[in-house]
């Protein structure tokens, strides 16, 4: 039985080398990812027993993308077999002032063909004490957006903490379809992720005033009052460079909000630096961390994300643990 069940769909990620454009591109690397994927990856990176729930095909893509999933730790036991193809995105790298792309081919995908009743989240949460979602599981469907419901409601029943992570996606669908499918559920969600541009523009909050150690912690709280959100938390990067960023990050819960340091980073590769972000923030919430110490520990991971080719996060609670408290990246480790 897992303590933390991740529901969402996990995609053939295919990147292109040396960052070329995909219309240069004579090669692609192959690998997985996915939002609700990479959560569990990092969750069972810190050792956590997290399991990822989808639906993929019974062939050798499906085969090989449980297979590696194992082989990071993650518990697919409650994984459905069936439909025809995985989701692909294609990834374009940024560099320098050309920034990185997504192009999708996930229509008709496996889990996108599901439907309410078709899994059985009593037994999915059985024993667990965390599940987590995100809006690109709502999106890819009315099924789907049902599934997510029927999962949230079968969590609150079971007194079982519910995360989600708005994880905006214009590419699948419009803001006006995102609010009116993803604000029913916020009464079901106990710690929300959101970006400023999607509390406003999706959860429904008033923009606020003042530079961003004013507004994020305005909005957080408004955020929480609006929807009962125990705990708020928001990230923020800054750069007009794909190869350079800064991140930092707030978290407010408690009637209290605390702001990470501020992470200046050298990227390899920022895909899956949110989910691993939330994946930080769950194991921290998760081992009982008060505000600074949790938001530090969720920025810290989302910054040595950046460092990591692929969509799935490496690196110890140790090393980011050091990295949280303002070490790292100077010196070699002998």
């Amino acid at each position: 039985m897992a303590e933390i069940v991740c529901f969402g769909e996990v995609m053939l990620r295919l990147t292109t080398p040396h960052f070329a454009t995909l219309a240069d591109a004579t090669s692609l690397d192959f690998a997985f990812g996915g939002a609700e994927a990479n959560v569990a990856v990092q969750l069972a990176q810190f050792g956590r027993h997290a399991a990822f729930v989808s639906r993929l095909p019974e062939n050798a893509l499906g085969d090989r993308c449980i297979a590696d999933l194992r082989g990071r730790g993650v518990d697919t036991g409650a994984m459905l077999r069936g439909g025809s193809r995985i989701g692909v995105y294609f990834l374009e790298p940024g560099v320098g002032q050309r920034p990185g792309k997504v192009s999708y081919d996930r229509q008709h995908s496996a889990i996108s063909e599901l439907r309410p009743g078709l899994l059985d989240w009593d037994a999915v949460l059985d024993g667990a004490k965390w599940f987590h979602w995100s809006g690109i599981t709502a999106a890819l469907g009315t099924g789907c957006a049902a599934l997510c419901a029927e999962a949230c409601e079968a969590a609150k029943k079971r007194g079982v903490t519910v995360s989600f992570d708005v994880n905006f996606r214009s590419k699948l669908w419009s803001l006006e379809t995102a609010a009116a499918t993803l604000l029913p559920l916020m009464r079901h969600v106990d710690v929300c992720i959101a970006g400023e541009s999607d509390a406003v523009d999706i959860l429904g909050v008033a923009p606020q005033s003042g530079d961003e150690e004013q507004r994020l912690p305005a909005t957080a709280r408004l955020l929480a009052e609006m929807h009962g959100f125990r705990t708020v938390a928001m990230s923020c990067r800054a750069g007009d460079s794909a190869s350079h960023t800064t991140f930092r990050a707030m978290i407010h819960s408690g009637g209290a909000s605390a702001f990470s340091r501020r992470h200046e980073i050298t990227v390899v590769d920022r895909v899956g630096a949110g989910d691993s972000f939330t994946g930080g923030l769950i194991h921290a919430l998760m081992r009982g961390d008060e505000n600074q110490r949790a938001i530090d520990f969720a920025a810290a991971t989302a910054a040595w994300k950046h460092t990591i080719y692929g969509d799935w996060n490496r690196g110890s609670v140790a090393e980011i643990e050091s990295l949280a408290g303002g070490t790292g990246g100077g010196r070699i480790g002998r």
